[in-house]
């Protein structure tokens, strides 16, 4: 198996071969399975979850992958939870970061929220048996009012590939993740600053939004966050390769 997998291009063949094997209730399913990586889905689809954050969050086909890099944000968002806090998960995808949040602080009310209705049915199952509650629409317009001014750590990792930049991105997110996950407009921010034009008056006093940008996008991210009324910083890391732009209502 781990030659096959190889010959297809896997570069860690040995860990998924590994993964597939503890993934697959028989020898025919792992047939299929292998035969579907070989194939070139991405191998998060073919077991049904992702490894993020030490935990195993489900994912269903045509919902994005959380990124080992987003770990970060993750991080940063654990430094300003608190027990009780008001934790939304925008634009949520598989509701990874929230989980992830959740994880590091259970103590929370969780919310989370997405466009697409195959994100908000994968959600759904990671996020509801940790109480949390999960909605589908357009940014702010998913959440219910009663949130409003009472958001202490809004998760926001919205698309912020820029619109020429996606074909350069792996063939796996290309063919298999949906575009409207990935594509962020023009510069790669045009969703930020929807999200940030009206963040001051969803975060509770004190509150902080938190984005993942590329480096060379960080200052106009937190030179947005500063226009519409935040404070804003910026945080990388080196491990994961990842920057953050914070923002907060003071």
């Amino acid at each position: 198996m781990v030659s096959t997998l190889r010959a297809a291009g896997c570069v860690f063949a040995e860990d998924e071969a590994e993964l597939l094997i503890s993934a697959a209730p028989d020898d025919a399913e792992l047939a299929r399975m292998v035969e579907q990586r070989v194939a070139g889905l991405p191998i998060e689809y073919v077991v049904g979850f992702a490894e993020f954050c030490g935990l195993r969050i489900s994912l269903d086909p045509g919902v994005f992958v959380p990124r080992r890099r987003t770990e970060h944000l993750v991080a940063e968002a654990l430094w300003l939870t608190r027990p009780g806090s008001v934790v939304v998960d925008l634009c949520c995808g598989s509701g990874a970061l929230g989980v992830a949040v959740h994880a590091g602080e259970p103590a929370i009310d969780l919310y989370a929220a997405d466009l697409e209705p195959a994100a908000v049915a994968c959600a759904r199952r990671n996020v509801e048996p940790l109480g949390g509650q999960v909605s589908q629409g357009d940014l702010y317009a998913a959440l219910p009012p009663s949130l409003r001014g009472r958001i202490d750590v809004l998760l926001s990792n919205v698309p912020y590939v820029p619109s020429d930049e996606i074909r350069l991105l792996p063939t796996e997110a290309r063919l298999h993740e949906p575009l409207v996950t990935l594509d962020g407009g023009s510069d790669g921010l045009d969703i930020l600053r929807r999200v940030s034009a009206d963040a001051a008056h969803w975060l509770a006093p004190g509150g902080s939004i938190l984005t993942e940008t590329s480096e060379k996008q960080a200052s106009i991210a937190a030179a947005t966050f500063t226009a519409d009324g935040l404070a804003a910083r910026i945080t990388t890391s080196d491990e994961f390769y990842a920057t953050v732009v914070i923002g907060t209502k003071e």
